[in-house]
């Protein structure tokens, strides 16, 4: 099985090598035997090299299918990030031979529990808190899924509110500098009920990884310096309420990007949404993981 390296950039594929080999018939025998084993992907490699298999390689070997896909998908997300997930996503997967798999870590646990979701029938699987998983026998196939299930999970963003840039560089202080003035990011900070649940905790694995816990967001009026000297530090990007989102001036491209991706995703959330946030323990062992410790060293 050909399975994306940790740490390289999907984005990257057409321009650089950054696909390894595994041995998929090991891996798959060994979640059922060892799942502790299936956690270290680098186990299975079928060629020598400097690079890791994805932390996430024994997800795909549980499938049956030729061709799987993982991804983070805006519009899956925003319903599974819900405490109501299954009954919404229930009501828009009608067409589709789908399955529910509540939040686990990544790797063998949440690889045990999508095998154990699967059934003959079963092409479409919903990560909680996570993402969306898709099968096919082709490239095109499973493509197509992606497209179509997108598309059935669709939720209109909310309008764009304007952008404070005269108040976000009053505010930014020493170590902050405002987003660019069309960055989706600032529409964290243009609705209560948004900046409420962006603060409220992490909603989803890759946030916490290049991001820390959920959000920052100052109080009306407070400078950046203020709010970090409040907090005791200094956070990968800060939320100012009604005005627009201040980036830590070394904060990496993986950092912007997840901080827009919890823009895209809360701009679909309802406001009366209740949101399924991690406990400390889930935050702590992401944070306290060696392969996403590897992954944050590849992209720096």
């Amino acid at each position: 099985m050909w399975i994306k390296a940790s740490g390289t950039q999907l984005a990257d594929a057409l321009e650089k090598d950054i696909f390894v080999p595994v041995d998929l018939a090991a891996m798959s025998s060994e979640i059922l035997a060892h799942p502790e084993r299936a956690d270290e992907p680098q186990r299975y490699l079928l060629q020598e090299g400097g690079l890791k298999p994805s932390i996430e390689t024994c997800l795909h070997a549980v499938f049956p299918k030729r061709v799987v896909m993982h991804v983070h998908c805006v519009n899956t997300i925003a319903l599974a990030i819900r405490t109501d997930a299954v009954a919404e996503l229930g009501k828009r997967l009608a067409a589709f031979n789908w399955a529910h798999v509540n939040y686990a870590k990544p790797g063998a646990q949440l690889a045990t529990l999508v095998r154990n979701a699967l059934t003959d029938t079963v092409e479409v699987i919903i990560l909680g808190n996570h993402g969306l998983l898709v099968a096919g026998d082709s490239v095109e196939e499973a493509a197509a899924l992606i497209e179509q299930v997108s598309a059935a999970l669709h939720a209109d963003a909310a309008p764009k509110a304007p952008v404070d840039s005269a108040r976000l560089q009053d505010l930014a202080g020493d170590n902050f500098e405002p987003a660019q003035p069309d960055d989706k990011v600032h529409q964290l900070a243009m609705s209560t009920a948004r900046i409420e649940k962006a603060i409220g905790g992490t909603l989803y694995p890759d946030h916490v990884i290049f991001c820390g816990i959920g959000a920052h967001a100052a109080s009306v009026g407070e400078s950046a310096d203020a709010y970090c000297n409040r907090i005791k530090q200094i956070p990968h990007f800060l939320i100012v309420p009604d005005a627009g989102v201040l980036w830590r001036k070394d904060i990496t491209e993986n950092g912007r990007t997840m901080a827009r991706c919890l823009s895209d995703v809360l701009v679909r959330v309802p406001d009366d949404a209740v949101l399924n946030y991690f406990t400390q323990a889930q935050d702590d062992e992401l944070l306290d993981w060696d392969a996403e410790t590897y992954r944050q060293q590849m992209n720096a």
